[in-house]
Order: structure tokens, then C-alpha cells, then sequence
């Protein structure tokens, strides 16, 4: 019997860096981010839509999607962000659920960053958490995308805090504490629930 596995976390916090983790041991990981990532390649219907909701200045002159102007336009507009969310979230959802639901093996990991704002929970046997200071979590995502401040603060808001996350989480994989402790957390949960 396969155990399905929600990874999830704030933005910036080590989800990616958790599930390579997972790879590296053969645990077959299917990462939502890609997913999405696929459908808005040009040609792609859901590229179409976001065009036509937010006009064509977010393509780039290749015709792909102009990631860092479509954030800047819905991180600083709920009301874009809920509509940006609208135009992909159902064929993410199909796509999502039929690669989740051909991966075999006795662990599966869902790699979905928005797991408990997009309702996914119930997908799943159980749900991790990767979490750190959000000081912290603040630095690196500033560092990673080159934003200020007050855009990285914005990017935070948009997700359910991380606290609530590790309330509602069945395992919480620690970042905070260094790559040899969150080796180890990942590697003795991995044990776990082979075993189980």
C-alpha cells in the first residue's frame, strides 16, 4: 500500500531542498510548482487565459510568461491574486491529481506549496511542514528573487502564516536549525513511513 505524503511550507522555507531529500532515495516526489509551471508554457490555454485576464505586457518578447511581472502585478493586488488563481487552479488540480494518482511505490510525496489554502489535505495520509524563523524565511526569499523588503513581506502574507501550517501538520521538518538537522528529521521520517 502506498502512504501519500503532503510536503508543504511558506514560501522560501526549504520545501524544494526537502523533497530533493525525498528524490535522492527513490521516493517518486510530484512537485505542483512544476506542474503549474508547464501549463503556462506558450501554446498552453492556461498562458492564453492569463493573457487575456492581465493583458499581453505579461509575456515576454519569447512569448513566455513574464513570471517576475505577473507576481509583481498579483502579490500587491488579492483581488489579481484570487483571479490569477482562478484561471489555473482547476486544470492544476486534474493535472496534479492524475500524477499523484499513477505514482506507485510505498511512499509518494506531493510537493504543493499551497496544500492547505488549496484544500489538499484530504489527498493525503498525512502532511509536513518545512519550517523556519520567518526572519529568516524573509532573508532568504529577498536573496533568491532579489526583492525588497516590503515585496518579500507581501509574497509571505499572500500564504496561510507558517504557524498555522505546523498546527495543522502531522510532521514538522525544521530548517532553522541547520542542513545536518534537517537531514536527519527527513531521513528518520522517511524510515518512518516505510516501515509503516
Amino acid at each position: 500500500m502506498t502512504y501519500r505524503l503532503g510536503l508543504t511550507g511558506g514560501i522560501a522555507s526549504g520545501k524544494s531542498t526537502v523533497a530533493a531529500q525525498f528524490r535522492d532515495v527513490g521516493v517518486p516526489v510530484i512537485d505542483a510548482d512544476a506542474i503549474a509551471h508547464d501549463l503556462v508554457q506558450p501554446g498552453m490555454p492556461v498562458l492564453a487565459k492569463i493573457v487575456k485576464q492581465f493583458g499581453p505586457t505579461m509575456l515576454r518578447a519569447d512569448g513566455q510568461l513574464d513570471r517576475a511581472r505577473l507576481a509583481q502585478r498579483v502579490f500587491n493586488d488579492p483581488a489579481a491574486l484570487a483571479k490569477l488563481n482562478d484561471l489555473y487552479q482547476p486544470e492544476l488540480r486534474d493535472t496534479l491529481t492524475a500524477a499523484l494518482a499513477s505514482a506507485t511505490g510505498p511512499l509518494v510525496v506531493g510537493d504543493i506549496p499551497l496544500l492547505y489554502e488549496g484544500g489538499w489535505v484530504s489527498a493525503f495520509d498525512g502532511v509536513a511542514v518545512v519550517t523556519l524563523p520567518e526572519a529568516l524565511q524573509k532573508q532568504r526569499l529577498m536573496a533568491r528573487d532579489g526583492l525588497s523588503a516590503a515585496a518579500a513581506q507581501a509574497r509571505i502574507a499572500a500564504q496561510l502564516p507558517l504557524a498555522d501550517k505546523v498546527a495543522r501538520a502531522d510532521f514538522v521538518i525544521d530548517n532553522g536549525r541547520g542542513p545536518a538537522v534537517r537531514q536527519a528529521q527527513v531521513a528518520a521520517l522517511i524510515a518512518q513511513l516505510r516501515r509503516d
